[in-house]
Formats: C-alpha cells, structure tokens, sequence
C-alpha cells in the first residue's frame, strides 16, 4: 500500500490540537533553569514566561498545565494560595503575554508542604477531610489570577465537589475542572518530583494514589469525579495504562485527558541519546496510540517538538 493510500485511510490522526504542554514555575526573576533529569525542559519564573507563550501560540499549541515549586515550604502549604504565589504570577504573566493560550492549572499540595505529601498530616498520617478547605482555597486563588481551568491531582476523596463548589459561590463558574481521576502510584514519575521538588519525605503515596493492578477501581473514581462536578477527566501515566484511557473513554460521555508522564520522557529522552531509536519516530507512535486508545487530550512535554515535527510533515 503506497504512503498516500495509507494517509487516505489512516483511522487516527494526531494534531497539535490535542497537545498540552506543561510548565515548572519557580519564584524570583531572570529564571530559566533545566531541569536535570528531563533535557529540554525548564524551570522559569514568571517574568520569562513571555516568550515562552508566544512560542506555543506560533506552534498552535493551544494550552499549558503550570506546576508551581514555592520559595518556603510548611505544614499547611501556605505558598500553594498566596497571591503572590509563582503559579498565581505565571498566570497573570502568561494572559497578558497570549489571552487566549488557555493555562490549566496543577491543584495539589505537595510542592508546599514541608513533608511532600499532597495533603494535610494528622497523627502521622494525610488527613482527607482537612485536605479539602486547603484544595480548595488553592483552586480559587487560580481562578483568580486568571486560570481558566483548574487540575486537582491530590485524590483526595471529595476534592472535585468541594472546588467546584468554592467556585460557584465566588463566581467563577466558568472555570472548569480536569480532575486526575485515575491517577496511578507509578514508579514514572521520578524525573517530575526532581522538578518539582515534590517527594515525600516519609512513606509513600499508595494510600490515596491507585494501585497499578487496578482497572475497575479506576472507573469507579471516574465516575465519582463526574458526578462531583469535573468537566475533564484524565488517566496518569498514560503509557502502561493504555487499557484504563480505552475503559474510561468508552464508559462516560466526557473529554478524556491522558498524561505521558516525566518517567515516559526521560526513558525516550535516554534512549535517543544512546542512537538506541529515532527520536521523532518513537514519539509520534507513542502521543498516536495514546490517541488511539481514546485521549481527547495528551498532556507532553515533547509538545513544543510534536506541533514542529507535524507542521513539517504537513
């Protein structure tokens, strides 16, 4: 079958369109920092976001999620709602340089607290209910800054209704929400935590983060989070878990948004250096059966070179 039949007859077709490209934010000025696990991705404060938005707008790249790694770190994430908070700041910058680059926004606690969990301790262990005011005061300080859609990844029980109701009743209900949903305890996400400087300082997160073995588990949070108010629902990491986007996509009637995570870059990123595969060709196969698999949206940090590789091909 010739090259041109095949692209007549292609059944999935992978655009710039469907991409997301995440940004680290940090405090202070002047800062653009690589991150050292994950070549070509950087660390920026909020006053060199300028041209980064620019860049993706040329790209076509029609949104970005934005983590936040604070100055000060406490038990109560206090940074993580401050109004002078790097996310809060790269927000306002990011809006002003590109109005209509549509910036998500990472809702979790993890990066701020001192312990590196995503929410709040209690006699030693994260405390669920408490968690949720925290959330939620996070949530609103972005959507006042300007963020148009708002990501909680905690898992905590609860955490889409309780920031879809701090939402309503200050008015801003037009904000949407992509809750992580099916969020895995993934041994992928490594290279994020350097980042982000995120890792728990004691145990781990398999107490509130979904066991690998799991797929039905995984509906059921879909649906909770659905019913609780979310607007988009995703599937974290996005590689292994190709049967979990499939299920999810083919249950509810809703966006599905699926994140290739650090680990799955870092792994592409290492082996393209060692001449072990072809860069551009492992990649567009790997976002194309996320596609495949049902990912309305894929978030990627190899956005930037995917929307240059597909405007070449074009």
């Amino acid at each position: 079958m010739s090259e041109g039949i095949r692209d007549m007859v292609r059944e999935t077709e992978l655009s710039v369109k469907d991409l997301v490209y995440p940004i680290f934010v940090v405090p202070g000025k002047g800062v653009i920092q690589e991150v050292k696990l994950m070549p070509g991705v950087f660390r920026y404060s909020a006053d060199m976001l300028a041209p980064v938005a620019k860049e993706l707008k040329s790209l076509g790249i029609p949104a970005v999620l934005l983590f936040g790694v604070p100055e000060k770190k406490d038990s109560m994430a206090s940074e993580a709602f401050s109004n002078d908070g790097a996310v809060q700041k790269a927000i306002a910058a990011i809006k002003e340089a590109e109005p209509s680059l549509v910036v998500i926004t990472d809702v979790c606690l993890c990066a701020y607290t001192d312990h590196g969990h995503c929410g709040l301790i209690k006699g030693g262990a994260v405390d669920n209910d408490s968690t949720l005011e925290v959330l939620s005061k996070v949530a609103l300080s972005h959507a006042r800054a300007g963020a148009d859609v708002v990501a909680p990844s905690d898992m905590m029980d609860g955490r889409v209704l309780a920031i879809r109701t701090a939402l309503d009743e200050s008015g801003y209900t037009n904000v949407s929400i992509m809750a992580y949903s099916a969020k895995y305890a993934s041994a992928f996400y490594g290279p994020f935590r350097e980042a982000a400087d995120s890792a728990p300082r004691f145990g781990d997160r398999k107490t509130y983060q979904m066991d690998p073995a799991n797929s039905d588990e995984a509906i059921r949070e879909v649906e909770l989070d659905i019913e609780e108010g979310a607007d988009i629902v995703m599937v974290k990491p996005a590689l292994g878990y190709l049967d979990i986007i499939r299920r999810v996509k083919k249950t509810f009637p809703v966006p599905v948004a699926a994140y290739s995570v650090s680990g799955e870059y870092a792994m592409i990123k290492a082996a393209s250096a060692a001449e072990a595969i072809d860069e551009e060709r492992a990649v567009l196969e790997l976002l194309t059966c996320i596609k495949r698999a049902g990912a309305d949206i894929i978030i990627t940090y190899f956005a930037k070179d995917v929307a240059r590789w597909l405007f070449t091909f074009l």
